[in-house]
């Protein structure tokens, strides 16, 4: 599979494409990687994503833990390698066990999780696979993070879902990284 939108060196990029590269490259992601590589195509579009998904990542009401969470089975769910690559090994860091990982890789609902991990996995994946969540996992949801919790764990979703379709359709390479691919599953 080739790289569709591969990098631009620096130095051919639009000004308006510089000054969002540099952004990202200056916020805590540190260079311009991943899905920025193709939507730096879309400068204004790129700088809102970043902007959004900088929040999501780093500062949601859910936390880091329960972020990489939703983000892992975000990426299962749109078999996105990239996402996958680069956020297994920071849900390992931040906790997310072992089992767990391989059983959201292999489509299962992981056994042994923390009430509050089967909670944000269960309802990622019925955001996912059923475009809604039931009234007793939302009940739940909302007892548990609030509002507040319940509205950044759908934007969670929702923002790995549009960098997922961006790198899909992208054919985004995939980098190096200690995380073994996915497995190529059906749906």
């Amino acid at each position: 599979m080739d790289d569709r939108l591969g990098a631009i060196p620096f130095a051919d990029m639009s000004a308006a494409q510089q000054v969002a590269a540099q952004a990202v490259i200056d916020g805590p992601r540190g260079a311009l990687y991943g899905p920025f590589v193709p939507l730096i195509r879309s400068p204004e579009l790129m700088a809102a994503a970043q902007r959004m998904g900088e929040y999501l990542r780093y500062r949601s009401a859910i936390g880091t833990r329960l972020t990489e969470l939703a983000i892992l089975v975000t990426a299962r769910q749109w078999s996105q390698q990239v996402e996958w690559a680069i956020h297994e090994p920071i849900a390992r860091q931040y906790g997310i066990a072992d089992e767990v990982i391989a059983a959201v890789a292999a489509r299962r609902r992981p056994g042994n999780m923390a009430d509050d991990e089967a909670l944000v996995h269960d309802f990622c994946v019925q955001l996912h696979q059923r475009q809604r969540v039931d009234d007793a996992t939302y009940a739940a949801a909302l007892s548990a993070f609030g509002e507040h919790g319940v509205v950044d764990l759908m934007g969670i979703n929702g923002y790995y879902t549009f960098l997922a379709m961006v790198m899909n359709a992208a054919q985004t390479a995939v980098p190096a990284s200690p995380a073994a691919p996915l497995p190529d599953l059906p749906l």
